[in-house]
């Protein structure tokens, strides 16, 4: 994490401070079960939670780590310097995975709630844009390169649809990831009961994992992950087009810039699409955490700390950068800037070619042959392409196309809404 890309409310869970408080609660709801078979005195969990409202010094807990070279032990040891003599019924019959893969978890399920919150306040902001332009008319374009018309509207229609698809996946992705374990050494409860990891689990919001080894299984992890790099893809896609759109020679819609900004160092003309620049950038860094979190799957037996590393870096990296990058994406759609005009006026630049189809279909429908009426419809259209010629007027003077369709036919066939008619089917499936 880096402060620049990091927002306090996502930054916060992977506090140290944060950490600690987890596994204290961890150990802490433990002890409380342990108590309730016999395992422990009662009193000793009660002087447990002495501990709660104290503050953890963190500074002394890696003093401790320095020598003995384990985090868990340090901050046992400085727990035992809280509590007392108690504390050493603190910790019975588990392992040091069950305090930090249940604590993990946590975290991530803590993550997965202020995305699924940026995700909610993304797809309002995308609903009302999108009705807002929801009849503006601009091209669709195919390879870069002028299609047929759609609305703005429609764009951010499927800009709304592929969050909410997002949306549903991350809730499944939090559901998959919200375990605990506390089974113990590799996993068999060998020196646990099953009944404290369901008392751990209820207490902290998670759900029982059914099978552990001495670790949760990672495929979870593997899950979680590559559905942040699937909500960074998305969020790149839609930079991309907001960049592209905000090109000069295009200029249909642009970031807001505003007062007092500058572009550039060197040309104070310039309006760069920096934010959506910096998406793509911040994108491909969250997608990039998901194959490390793949690799993290295939551990040595019931357990190594291969995964350990990785994770230290991917939990909080990915989460904070994604919830940075949602904010940031749902200020440009809120702020964005549209023209329609110029819309219209990059629509018809090339004088009626997005027609051509149109042409095509009523030349079949007349009854000449669908190669006859491609090389017919593409012979007039390359001369708008190549010599700035108008295309109803080239298909007009072209015999073989009037035998078939008369004038009065082929202006109909112009109608710009045509295209958009269905524009209101559209907008139900997706909003309703």
């Amino acid at each position: 994490m880096i402060p620049r890309y990091s927002r306090p409310e996502m930054a916060d869970i992977w506090s140290p401070e944060t950490k600690f408080r987890i596994w204290f609660e961890i150990e802490a709801h433990a002890a409380d079960a342990q108590a309730a078979l016999g395992v422990i005195p009662k009193e000793a969990a009660e002087k447990t939670w002495t501990a709660k409202d104290m503050a953890f010094d963190i500074d002394r807990i890696d003093e401790i780590e320095r020598e003995v070279k384990h985090d868990v032990i340090a901050f046992l040891t400085h727990l035992s310097e809280l509590v007392g003599p108690e504390a050493r019924f603190v910790h019975q019959g588990m392992t040091s995975s069950d305090v930090l893969d249940t604590c993990f978890n946590v975290q991530l399920v803590k993550a997965s709630d202020v995305l699924l919150a940026d995700l909610d306040r993304l797809l309002e902001v995308t609903k009302r844009r999108a009705y807002e332009h929801k009849d503006d008319v601009c091209i669709g374009r195919s390879h870069g390169i002028h299609a047929e018309p759609v609305t703005f509207g429609l764009k951010l229609a499927q800009m709304y649809a592929e969050m909410q698809r997002n949306r549903a996946r991350l809730v499944a992705a939090r559901e998959e990831i919200a375990t605990c374990a506390i089974s113990g050494a590799v996993g068999t409860f060998a020196n646990i009961d099953p009944s404290v990891e369901a008392h751990v689990a209820e207490a902290m919001g998670l759900s029982i994992e059914p099978i552990s080894t001495q670790v949760i299984p990672r495929d979870r992890h593997a899950m979680f992950f590559a559905t942040l790099g699937v909500i960074a893809s998305s969020i790149e896609r839609i930079a991309t087009e907001i960049r592209h759109l905000q090109r000069t020679e295009v200029l249909e819609a642009e970031e807001y810039f505003s007062p007092g900004q500058k572009g550039s160092s060197a040309m104070p003309h310039k309006r760069n699409p920096i934010l959506t620049e910096n998406m793509t950038g911040l994108a491909r860094m969250v997608r990039s955490y998901a194959l490390p979190a793949m690799e993290n799957v295939a551990l040595w037996h019931e357990r190594d700390i291969s995964h350990s590393s990785v994770e230290r870096m991917i939990g909080p990296d990915a989460t904070v950068t994604l919830h940075f990058a949602l904010v940031r994406l749902t200020g440009v759609i809120d702020k964005l800037l549209v023209y329609p005009e110029r819309m219209m006026k990059n629509l018809n630049q090339f004088r009626g070619l997005i027609h051509s189809q149109r042409v095509l279909l009523a030349l079949t429908q007349a009854g000449a042959s669908r190669e006859d009426s491609y090389r017919m419809v593409q012979r007039n259209a390359m001369k708008v392409w190549e010599e700035g010629a108008d295309f109803l007027t080239e298909l007009k003077a072209d015999a073989d196309v009037t035998a078939r369709l008369p004038d009065a036919e082929l202006e109909a066939l112009f109608d710009l809404g045509h295209h958009t008619k269905h524009v209101d089917t559209i907008f139900s499936r997706v909003f309703t």
